[in-house]
């Protein structure tokens, strides 16, 4: 599985960024721009997302593998790790399953636990979508609003609907993929191993992905972690606070020349 990938810098040291479900590379453009200045940032689309290949298994060991292979395939010994929700899990399952080759780990809003569905309505509007009859991505929205409510939200799957040539539209993502693997994609990260480096956890205080009943299992996982609420913000605290977001994580990644609150340690 070779991943596509936006290389933003090549000065400094590495640092890999993955998105969440049904995202992209693209959804962190700014985010790797910006801490582009100060390390080697590396976009990936996940398997079955963005520009990257399509397959029927989808789970986070591998998924970790196949960002080892990229890491192996481009030469690159240890990095740091940023991911968000569905790729923050595969950013903890790698540095559990390789600790050797991680140095600092941020984990946006997502635990090492597993969560109950919360995307059904979002598969049903998605597939009810008439990818043949469809003239544009606003009637899509016309059809997947019945299903989500959020605009916001909507505007950010219909990202992955791409017009044909030769008329029509189709999905950027494998989505019946997705739909097939969803239960997999809910469960906790499955290695068995500890991360003992430094760990980050930055969550939006509106959200529920990370509650202080997960307190046990994190520290048990990565003894070191820390965490950084962002305030006002629910499970988008990237792209609703990017300002905020980019200091907790430059700060973290960069601790000598930290200038943002320290985080609060989890213990």
């Amino acid at each position: 599985m070779k991943l596509n990938f936006k290389q933003y810098s090549t000065q400094g040291e590495p640092l890999l960024i993955m998105h969440g479900l049904f995202g992209s590379l693209g959804n962190w453009a700014w985010h790797s721009r910006e801490l582009a200045k100060d390390f080697a940032v590396i976009g990936l689309d996940l398997r079955n997302h963005g520009g990257s290949p399509h397959s029927d298994e989808m789970n986070y060991a591998c998924m970790a593998l196949d960002v080892l292979e990229f890491m192996d395939d481009h030469g690159i010994d240890r990095c740091h790790l940023l991911g968000h929700s569905m790729g923050g899990k595969v950013a903890m399952q790698l540095a559990l399953s390789a600790p050797q080759r991680v140095d600092r780990l941020v984990v946006a809003d997502i635990a090492p636990v597993t969560y109950p569905g919360q995307h059904d309505s979002i598969f049903d509007g998605l597939l009810a979508i008439d990818l043949d009859s469809i003239g544009s991505r606003s009637a899509a929205d016309v059809v997947l609003a019945q299903y989500e409510e959020d605009e916001l939200v909507r505007q950010f799957l219909l990202t992955n609907l791409l017009k044909k040539p030769e008329g029509g539209f189709y999905w950027r993502i494998n989505l019946s993929a997705l739909q097939a693997n969803y239960v997999r994609l809910r469960e906790r990260p499955p290695a068995d191993g500890v991360f003992a480096g430094p760990v980050l956890f930055v969550k939006g205080a509106l959200s529920n992905y990370i509650v202080e009943q997960y307190r046990d299992e994190i520290l048990q996982l990565f003894p070191q972690a820390k965490t950084k609420v962002i305030m006002h913000t629910g499970h988008w605290l990237h792209a609703e606070k990017p300002q905020t977001f980019y200091r907790i994580v430059h700060s973290f990644l960069k601790p000598a020349t930290a200038e943002a609150p320290a985080e609060s340690a989890w213990s």
